[in-house]
């Protein structure tokens, strides 16, 4: 029986009675370089109270087998195992007031990067392994009490090849030789934290090391020592300098707004392949995803964006480390602090100047797409178990959090927020805490009641809407404003009653400008707080009407933007030369394509339009991403390849006469949409071989580099204009990990029935020919590859995909079920409301079905939903 997934209740009920005082976790993964050995010996000894002697609990544990259990002193082994063991719970009877347990197994090696995995590098044979534990896979690794709220000192014992670099959170004390070539490095206790946050780290990994030096505590100086890890065939990308640099500006800023000293000794960064994340802030070893190591030309903002990845781990020392939230309903109170933090720090301490530009475009728009979905839920979320945790990492808790953190900051002002939480740190270091703990230190710090704050930001859900409402006399240019108004709507989905939060916002005007073409300009800013639905803007009246009216100037709150018809032309036809003005209002008309206002050809042809005049690359490459998304999906087939074709053309034109970030991200964006052209011409396919080309240039002074090489034969291969061989002679020319996955890719997308039944089949499996397991990078690529081009070609395979939904659940893990199902569901091509009628009929016909599963299915239905209304646009 499959009893993996622990609820709210069964958690709460452990710790009632149980307090955790010790791990002592002994893992040997010196057989990790044989292939055929699928698991590794793991020895878990954990030292706990029970104020309730006599009564019975579990323990947690996702095994390949059990060899033996001692419960304080009494070993269970063989058949014996059979009284206790349960699936992935061993159940402790007969508990006594304090408790020792051994439970001596062995784990699995991952290929889906839960728990411990495993990669073999394809370029040089070497093995690496990583740990990645969120919300609760530390169980698939060694026996534990899998929830945040139990903490307790770990300390780990490592048997590895003895030239490995082995690291978990602490540092080395003491290390044993075997004579079998391998050593077990002895890691210090841990201070006290909760299982999901332990690590280990193991391979032949490149090292470098540096150190961050500071005083705090108004004179002790502190010393924290770095280090920075990466694959072998990687370490001639590793710009550990930039990194480093990094990392001590973040702990320079953070010293200087919170008094509690970072408290986790050393502070590592691992980058790693085949990761599910961007990052985790495992406490002194920070593991993050390796496309942070930058392979090919990298844009500013991808150097910015792996900036504030690193200041977000860095928050998580202090917000979800130190102090740790109690059950997952308040995940916010780590990740919604270290989302707006992160972003704080990178623009208050970085040389980096448009962090909050970018998370404006990028990241709130994350916010807002989730938000908007039928299974939208409050910043507090309700989680009752943990499969339910696993689905709430997304743009809700995140940006949408963070986003309301900075319009707190803006509500009580930013010396109350960072009081608060130096009262919050020092109260409840080292422990559990939920929304009020915050909520007590920050009502203490501002002097403010938070409570009806606290209701209507962070226990209702959907978006808030923002609009100017004018009225005019006269016309053209001697218009004249006599009235205006700020005004919100907006409904919360489950209750459906009105939201009417308050926003402490700017409303910024703009004005055309002669010297710039006629771009907008900002002329004046006005101080606006919002209490109900709406407010009296009596500052415009009897003034000329500004040419836009911009709600939230400088994206101080949370909230979906009506531009007023004027305005949105206005910026259509002119563009603002504000940054942070254009990232918000690019958001807002994103958000109308994705509603079924605006044409989505409109906002690709704007996108076109205003090509040379987006400097800031993370709005650039966020709004080209869009444009192709809305060719791919939202474009009705009868005019997709008139408008796939203008916009090719547009990308392909900026690609020659830009340069730099912007040349590269229109490069990038010219080979994606290449594959929504529907029949590729000889000029279209000879651009794609340009950049494909080991002796052409396909722009001036700039060759393709890898990624953007793989971006071109992936389009070839979706035209029929590239096959295996060409996959084959680009591996031969610059082979690595990434390079294999888009060879996969690309083998998947080439458009003939073949291969299309080998990827869906190797999809819906998750092994590839031979019988192995596809990794979790692989079976995205081959699940990427199989849903581009012909629809023809994939819609008979379709049939199948709603009676395999349950089987795929059941035999991947949840990540990789997830993958597969979002990778492959059914779209609407060509306005084919068929996958939008099965997908209803499936959720009517399985309401018993996992709640994980079916909400993948509504969000996906609600998606297609979306981009149906947008095909049934006429021609503009």
């Amino acid at each position: 029986m499959r009893n993996e997934n622990l609820t709210r209740d069964e958690a709460a009920s452990r710790s009632r009675s149980l307090e955790v005082s010790t791990y002592d976790v002994t893992v040997d993964v010196s057989n990790a370089t044989q292939a055929s050995e699928e698991t590794y010996p793991s020895i878990s000894r954990i030292s706990f109270t029970c104020s309730a002697p006599g009564s019975s609990t579990f323990l947690d544990y996702i095994h390949g087998g059990i060899e033996s259990v001692t419960i304080n002193g009494t070993e269970y082994a063989g058949a014996e195992l059979s009284d206790i063991v349960d699936g992935a719970r061993i159940h402790l009877h007969d508990l006594q007031a304090t408790n020792e347990v051994v439970v001596t197994g062995q784990s699995v090696y991952s290929t889906s990067g839960e728990g411990l995995h495993r990669f073999v590098d394809p370029t040089d044979e070497l093995t690496y392994l990583y740990t990645q534990y969120e919300p609760a896979d530390a169980r698939r690794v060694f026996a534990n009490f899998e929830q945040p709220d139990l903490k307790a000192e770990f300390t780990f014992h490592v048997r590895a090849p003895k030239e490995w670099h082995v690291a978990s959170n602490e540092a080395i004390v003491s290390v044993d030789e075997h004579d079998d070539g391998t050593s077990t490095r002895h890691f210090a206790p841990t201070k006290r934290m909760s299982t999901y946050i332990t690590t280990i780290l193991a391979g032949p990994y490149f090292e470098v090391r540096d150190e961050w030096r500071g005083t705090v505590n108004g004179g002790e100086e502190l010393v924290i020592p770095l280090n920075a890890t990466v694959r072998q065939s990687l370490a001639r990308h590793l710009d550990h300098e930039e990194i480093f640099t990094v990392t001590k500006q973040g702990l320079d800023y953070y010293h200087e707004k919170f008094t509690f000293p970072y408290p986790w000794g050393k502070y590592d960064s691992a980058f790693v392949p085949e990761y599910n994340l961007g990052a985790m802030e495992n406490p002194g070893l920070v593991t993050f995803t390796e496309q942070y190591i930058f392979e090919s030309h990298a844009t500013e903002a991808q150097h910015e964006g792996r900036a504030g990845t690193i200041l977000h781990e860095m928050a998580h020392m202090w917000f979800g480390d130190l102090t740790t939230m109690t059950w997952w309903d308040d995940l916010w109170l780590k990740e919604s602090f270290a989302d707006y933090l992160g972003t704080l720090a990178t623009d208050r301490a970085t040389d980096f100047e448009t962090a909050w530009i970018s998370f404006a475009n990028r990241r709130k728009g994350w916010a807002y797409v989730q938000d908007q979905f039928p299974t939208t839920h409050p910043i507090v979320a309700d989680i009752t178990d943990l499969e339910a945790a696993d689905q709430n990492f997304d743009g809700i808790t995140y940006a949408k959090g963070a986003s309301v953190l900075k319009q707190l900051a803006a509500f009580v002002g930013e010396d109350a927020f960072f009081d608060a939480a130096n009262t919050y740190f020092e109260k409840h270091a080292f422990g559990n805490t939920s929304l009020q703990d915050f909520l007590d230190a920050l009502a203490t710090a501002s002097g403010r009641d938070m409570n009806a704050w606290t209701e209507a930001w962070l226990k209702t859900s959907g978006p808030s809407t923002l609009g100017i409402e004018l009225e005019v006399e006269g016309e053209g240019a001697g218009a004249v404003v006599s009235r205006a108004v700020l005004k919100q709507h907006g409904t919360d989905p489950a209750t459906g009653k009105d939201i009417a939060r308050p926003h402490v916002i700017k409303v910024g005007l703009f004005s055309p400008q002669p010297s710039q073409g006629g771009m907008l300009e900002l002329t004046e800013t006005l101080d606006v707080r919002l209490e109900g639905s709406e407010i009296e803007l009596p500052e415009l009246v009897g003034k000329p009407r500004p040419a836009l009216i911009l709600p939230n100037h400088e994206d101080l709150t949370y909230a979906l933007l009506e531009l007023d018809e004027a305005s949105q032309a206005a910026f259509i036809e002119n563009g603002v030369d504000d940054g942070l003005a254009r990232a918000t209002i690019w958001a807002s008309l994103w958000n109308q394509v994705r509603s079924g206002r605006l044409d989505p050809v409109v906002f690709i042809r704007t996108v076109a339009r205003h090509g040379a005049m987006v400097p800031e690359a993370g709005i650039l490459s966020g709004i080209t991403l869009n444009a192709t998304t809305a060719l791919e999906n939202y474009v009705a087939a009868d005019r997709v390849g008139e408008v796939a074709a203008l916009f090719n053309d547009a990308a392909w034109e900026l690609t020659q006469r830009t340069s730099g970030d912007i040349r590269r991200i229109w490069a990038r964006t010219f080979a994606r949409s290449a594959k929504a052209v529907p029949e590729a011409t000889e000029e279209l396919v000879h651009r794609l071989e340009l950049m494909v080309s080991t002796d052409q240039d396909f722009a001036p002074d700039e060759r393709a580099d890898s990624e953007l090489r793989w971006l071109a034969l992936i389009a070839l291969s979706v035209h029929g204009a590239a096959d295996v061989q060409d996959f084959e002679q680009e591996i031969a020319r610059e082979d690595s990990a990434k390079a294999r996955v888009n060879r996969t890719h690309a083998v998947a997308a080439l458009p003939d029935p073949r291969s299309k039944t080998t990827a869906w089949t190797q999809a819906m499996s998750g092994v590839d020919g031979s019988g192995a397991k596809l990794s979790n990078d692989h079976l995205s690529a081959v699940a990427a590859g199989f849903s581009e081009g012909s629809w023809t070609l994939r819609a008979p395979f379709y049939a199948s995909f709603w009676s395999r939904l349950e089987e795929v659940w059941d035999t991947m893990t949840q990540s990789n079920a997830t993958r597969v199902i979002e990778g492959v569901f059914p779209q609407g091509v060509e306005g084919d409301r068929e996958p939008l009628e099965a997908a209803g009929a499936w959720l009517d016909e399985h309401q018993d079905a996992p709640q994980a599963l079916r909400r993948i299915i509504i969000e996906e239905k609600d998606a297609l939903e979306r981009a149906l209304k947008g095909q049934q646009f006429s021609e503009a």
